[in-house]
């Protein structure tokens, strides 16, 4: 995979999904000139001595305090040392290192008057695979993603732990392996670090990676779902969706269509069929699994603006010397791009179980009950469709709004906060939760196929099942069903199914 070169402020969202992916990442040294001003602007501010929020004074409620020139270096290692509070789980690695390269991507605009060495150490951090430890909770998603960024920070002046490939290593001594000598922060640099929206922007951004994959996988065991019901491919004629416009549902419509063409099972019934219409989680995926492809975009337009702004506070405009407080680090679009990911993640897992609670049953889908050749004796997919059901209605609870949610913080100073960080926090595992349903659903659609034999689906179709059995066997009498669970899981997760239809699937990162 070849190195990203961030160019700060033009960073591509099929970029940032690469750095999600492992590949590498350079600064574009043509930003250093800017930066390099950006710094001297803050100089300037502390020579003049008036006030100047975060580089002269305290912060939050503290914001009147005045601190003496003789301690602003101080001040900015007290403020990384207190707000590192976060607590929980450890971010995965993965998403860590996308922070990283948002946080570097934002300071290297030249409006946060950090010095080229805080952003030579962020580099040289990702460069050598040195991941700091960020406890996944503590951030209400304004004044910045304030824990979880401070963690970062203290990794940068050699305190805290590192992650070293999977070794969780002082912070001092994994820099002292690597060749790095921990940072001394000047004026506005800690504060610089902590301001900003990167733990929320990059916990959302690689759930939506995630649920890309998802989504088209989803696609496949629909239209896999679709032949083993014997079910129509008309409600995706494609006059249908022209009418309606929608950009997503035609797409979507256009991608069944695509993975269904030339089955001999749908041609079997194509003629004579006493069905007039089939349930909605069949006839309705266009205009479900369209609105929710039409919802991730939006989503991944408004992080992909946010991966590319600056969130700081104060900002520095080098050209005239102003630092001027505001609000950028407010995660409120963060947060509803989440709650957009958690209302489409949900929906996509809730259709695909409502079509494999038909697969099971013979009154809607003409198949033995329960998918297996001897009900009664074998109870089949039973209990696979409950555990189905269950974590369809685990995300349910989850995908309530956190946006709508905000409490006081500071002493009333941060009186309005966005939930930013829970809300995308909570994506990543609904995914997990989804991609377990989609594997169900794949399983069972391609045990219903079975039973229509000699009859073969699609050609793309035909390709999914095949590497299905591969790994799993058609399910005679009943097994232990743990592992085959896990086998169809993995497949899923790992973008096996959708790749395998090699038919074209719509995206969401262009």
């Amino acid at each position: 995979m070849n190195d990203i070169l961030l160019r700060p402020g033009q960073v591509l969202p099929s970029e940032w999904s690469s750095i999600y992916r492992g590949a590498g990442v350079r600064l574009d040294p043509a930003c250093l000139p800017v930066v390099e001003r950006s710094a001297a602007a803050v100089a300037a501010i502390v020579a003049k001595g008036a006030p100047v929020y975060g580089i002269n004074t305290g912060f939050g409620k503290l914001a009147r305090e005045r601190i003496d020139a003789g301690d602003l270096e101080k001040l900015q290692q007290n403020l990384v040392l207190s707000h590192a509070a976060g607590v929980g789980e450890p971010l995965p690695v993965e998403t860590t290192r996308l922070m990283m390269a948002l946080k570097l991507a934002s300071l290297a605009q030249g409006a946060s008057g950090v010095r080229p060495t805080s952003l030579a150490m962020l580099e040289a951090l990702l460069a050598r695979g040195l991941t700091p430890v960020i406890p996944s909770q503590g951030s209400v998603g304004a004044s910045g993603d304030l824990a979880p960024l401070a963690h970062l920070a203290t990794a940068m002046i050699g305190i805290g732990e590192i992650f070293v490939a999977d070794a969780r290593v002082p912070a001092a001594t994994a820099l002292a392996n690597a060749g790095l000598t921990p940072l001394e922060f000047g004026p506005k640099e800690g504060l610089a670090l902590l301001n900003g929206t990167q733990f929320s922007t990059a916990v959302a951004l690689a759930a939506l990676v995630e649920t890309e994959n998802l989504f088209r996988s989803a696609l496949v065991t629909g239209a896999l779902s679709t032949d083993a019901a014997k079910g129509s491919d008309t409600p995706f004629d494609p006059r249908i969706h022209l009418l309606r416009r929608h950009v997503g549902q035609i797409e979507t419509a256009n991608a069944l269509r695509a993975l269904m063409a030339g089955s001999a099972i749908r041609a079997s019934h194509l003629v004579g069929d006493e069905r007039v219409q089939d349930p909605y989680c069949l006839r309705c995926q266009p205009q479900v699994m369209g609105a929710v492809l039409d919802l991730l975009r939006q989503a991944a337009l408004t992080l992909a603006t946010e991966a590319n702004a600056v969130t700081d506070n104060p900002v520095i405009f080098p050209d005239d010397g102003a630092a001027l407080s505001g609000g950028n680090f407010h995660a409120e679009p963060v947060a509803f791009a989440a709650d957009m990911i958690a209302l489409a993640i949900c929906e996509i897992g809730s259709i695909a179980e409502r079509r494999l609670a038909m697969l099971i049953d013979p009154a809607l889908s003409g198949l033995p009950a329960f998918l297996t050749p001897k009900p009664g004796l074998n109870s089949g997919f039973m209990i696979p469709q409950v555990t189905a059901a269950a974590l369809v209605s685990e995300n349910k609870q989850r995908a309530f709004p956190a946006s709508i949610d905000s409490i006081p913080t500071s002493a009333n100073q941060e009186d309005h906060v966005s939930m930013a960080a829970h809300g995308a926090r909570r994506l990543l595992p609904m995914v997990e939760n989804a991609v377990a349903v989609i594997g169900i659903e794949l399983l069972a659609a391609a045990q219903g196929c079975d039973f229509h034999a000699p009859l073969a689906s699609s050609p793309a179709l035909e390709r999914v099942r095949a590497t299905v059995r591969k790994d799993v066997p058609h399910l005679d009498n009943d097994r232990y069903f743990y592992p085959d669970l896990q086998q169809a899981i993995a497949m899923v997760r790992s973008g096996t199914i959708a790749a395998s239809a090699a038919v074209p699937l719509p995206a969401i990162f262009s």
